[in-house]
């Protein structure tokens, strides 16, 4: 995947908080191949002091002692040279109960005033954020690594904005995306097959492992479309109820493949028990999933206008994931908005078009008057700054720099 490029923006940050005055504990999760491991390995060659890296992904790896022997190594350096010392402790999930351990050592730091500043990784987000919730609450920072940019691709594997929307974000997979048979058995095979199989359903208490595949596929064959779940329950082979499978949907979430979003009325309690908004996290799962070729995804003006929203979708939930926001829909009757975002107070309505829309979606006036939202919002392929006095951002200019969206809520990024 290129392993001198830098994710400038994830770098950075981790960077600046190895180096700042509070020693908290940086954590790492995200979607499997993203170039985690990568990142971390890149810091830890900048990092000019004493430093060790561990990976608990050996065989003969498997127990406490090896978290605790790795900790006790990077403590004699630190007494020995009388500096900071790097301890990155990667795969950490794969040993049991290991956030408990790591509690203990890191408390007994902060007591003997050890100088570790430590990073851990891990390949099972569910595994990872499990630990972290047990043991772990008020020691750590959370930096999401999620699927690659637009600008990132670009600039690392001259994709055009096209070939972004089509072939996702996952930077090991597109040194062969000329080969789209060999593009698509490798997202299903070492992706999709492996989150699924290692991450999901070994890890967690999946009572019909046949009915997790089904809603998995049933979700990201319908991109950026309003299922309800008793019409996915209908479609489903395998017996069920709502319940379980907006479970399973909340574990694919966390295993950082599909989202689903609620339905925005400005109430809370009505929110919870909405029809979810089916969010794929990147277009690479679903380009691989249907099988339509590239070429054929682009002739598709419905089926492009699903990957333009789907990808949209999935760029404002990672925004405001990092920002602490919530990403909603709307719809009542015949009217929709394809996306609401609420960052504290403020409230943007977001309407996705892949064509050259002459005036701007009627919905929008139903939804102002309800609600008044702070701003609304156009992305289109359009040049011009508004249509009909709706503020308009171009597509990939979207992509590039998804904070534009927020305007001057965005200011202080």
């Amino acid at each position: 995947m290129g392993k001198r490029y830098i994710r400038k923006d994830l770098f950075s940050k981790l960077w600046k908080v190895l180096k700042g005055p509070i020693n908290l504990i940086q954590v790492v999760v995200g979607p499997r191949q993203v170039g985690k491991t990568t990142l971390a390995l890149q810091i830890f060659d900048k990092w000019s002091g004493p430093k060790i890296y561990g990976t608990a992904d050996q065989p003969a790896i498997s127990s406490l002692e090896w978290i605790a022997s790795q900790w006790e190594k990077a403590r004699i350096l630190q007494k020995e040279q009388k500096q900071d010392i790097l301890l990155i402790l990667d795969e950490i999930q794969k040993i049991p109960k290991w956030s408990e351990l790591v509690k203990k050592l890191y408390d007994e730091d902060r007591r003997r005033k050890y100088k570790i500043r430590v990073i851990l990784l891990g390949s099972s987000a569910l595994l990872v954020q499990k630990g972290l919730s047990e043991s772990l609450a008020g020691r750590f920072e959370l930096h999401r690594h999620n699927q690659w940019s637009l600008k990132e691709c670009q600039e690392c594997f001259g994709l055009s904005f096209e070939e972004y929307v089509y072939f996702g974000g996952y930077p090991g997979a597109l040194t062969i995306r000329e080969d789209e048979i060999r593009w698509a058995k490798y997202i299903r095979d070492s992706l999709i097959e492996t989150v699924l199989a290692k991450d999901v359903l070994l890890m967690t208490p999946v009572t019909k492992p046949a009915l997790l595949r089904q809603t998995f596929g049933l979700s990201v064959t319908h991109p950026a479309q309003i299922l309800s779940y008793q019409k996915m329950l209908g479609t489903l082979q395998d017996a069920g109820n709502t319940t379980t499978i907006a479970s399973y949907l909340k574990l694919l979430s966390n295993a950082f493949l599909v989202v689903p979003i609620e339905r925005w009325s400005g109430s809370k309690i009505r929110q919870r028990g909405s029809i979810p908004k089916i969010i794929v996290l990147d277009n690479a799962l679903v380009s691989a999933m249907l099988g339509n070729s590239f070429q054929e995804t682009l002739n598709n003006r419905v089926l492009w206008g699903r990957f333009i929203e789907n990808l949209v979708g999935a760029r404002l939930y990672m925004l405001m994931s990092d920002l602490g926001g919530e990403v909603f829909y709307w719809q009542e009757r015949q009217n929709e908005i394809d996306y609401v975002i609420r960052r504290g107070t403020n409230i943007i309505a977001i309407e996705v078009k892949s064509g050259i829309p002459d005036k701007k979606p009627s919905a929008f006036t139903i939804f102002d008057r309800k609600y008044r939202p702070t701003g609304k919002v156009v992305i289109s392929p359009m040049e011009t700054d508004e249509i009909d006095s709706i503020k308009n951002i171009k597509i990939e200019d979207f992509f590039k720099q998804p904070e534009k969206i927020l305007g001057k809520m965005g200011s202080n990024l």
